[in-house]
């Protein structure tokens, strides 16, 4: 950085210029401390926030094919939720550096939001192909997490905050899906020779079997649903405290 003219310093700043941060996620210290190397050396380094965006699609992509192959090598559930969590700071990190580096802009907001959407998307299709769930339990998860963040977005939309309040946001979606890996993952180590039968309980009404993930992408649907409603009452809320304050 010491390097760099007066011209390339200012660079950053124009980018700035029009644009200030009105919605950050809430993210606690303890998680936030350990980016503060990584966001010194990509500073130093240059290295774009975009790039960084695009880094937590590869390891959404990694978590996916975990869950994906998990039911041939039951291991990966280990590795998958760790993938996860490695998305989950690449989020955290690139808006990190791109405030450290003075790149912010609208247009960092968007590739901000996308690349989040498609991770949801790209680990709850893997969840749904393991084999250790249904089909439909992963997409109706995809599905509702692309909704509950699209909800939250209504607030900025219209002119008041961005929502990220309720129980199934997305760090607890990750979370969720990781409690659940872990005891399909036990329940296989305990009982390897029950196959599929070890992560789940047979419904005594359909006959239909419902594994250790399908509960758990029921958890994260129902979690959701309480998000988004939670998410609309508060911008409802900001919005009529709004127009009172006209």
């Amino acid at each position: 950085m010491d390097s760099q003219n007066p011209s390339d310093k200012a660079a950053p700043q124009d980018q700035m210029a029009g644009y200030q941060p009105v919605s950050r996620r809430p993210i606690g210290d303890v998680f936030r401390k350990t980016a503060h190397g990584a966001v010194r050396i990509c500073v130093r380094l240059g290295i774009h926030p975009d790039v960084i965006s695009y880094l937590s699609i590869v390891a959404a992509a990694l978590a996916a094919v975990c869950f994906w192959k998990a039911a041939a090598a039951p291991w990966l559930l280990i590795l998958g939720p760790a993938f996860c969590y490695l998305r989950l700071w690449f989020n955290m990190l690139d808006g990190m550096v791109a405030l450290a580096s003075g790149k912010a802009s609208w247009r960092g907001e968007i590739l901000n939001d996308l690349p989040d959407r498609v991770s949801d998307i790209l680990i709850f299709v893997g969840v749904a192909h393991s084999g250790l769930c249904h089909v439909l339990s992963g997409y109706w998860v995809a599905l509702f997490a692309v909704l509950t963040a699209y909800v939250g977005m209504f607030g900025q939309a219209v002119g008041v905050q961005r929502e990220f309040s309720g129980i199934m946001a997305k760090p607890w979606r990750m979370v969720t899906l990781h409690i659940g890996s872990w005891i399909a993952l036990a329940l296989v180590w305990l009982n390897a020779d029950a196959g599929r039968s070890a992560t789940g309980a047979t419904s005594s009404t359909t006959g239909a079997t419902l594994t250790v993930l399908d509960w758990t992408c029921l958890v994260v649907v129902i979690g959701c649903v309480q998000t988004i409603v939670v998410r609309l009452s508060r911008i409802f809320r900001a919005l009529r405290e709004k127009g009172g304050r006209k």
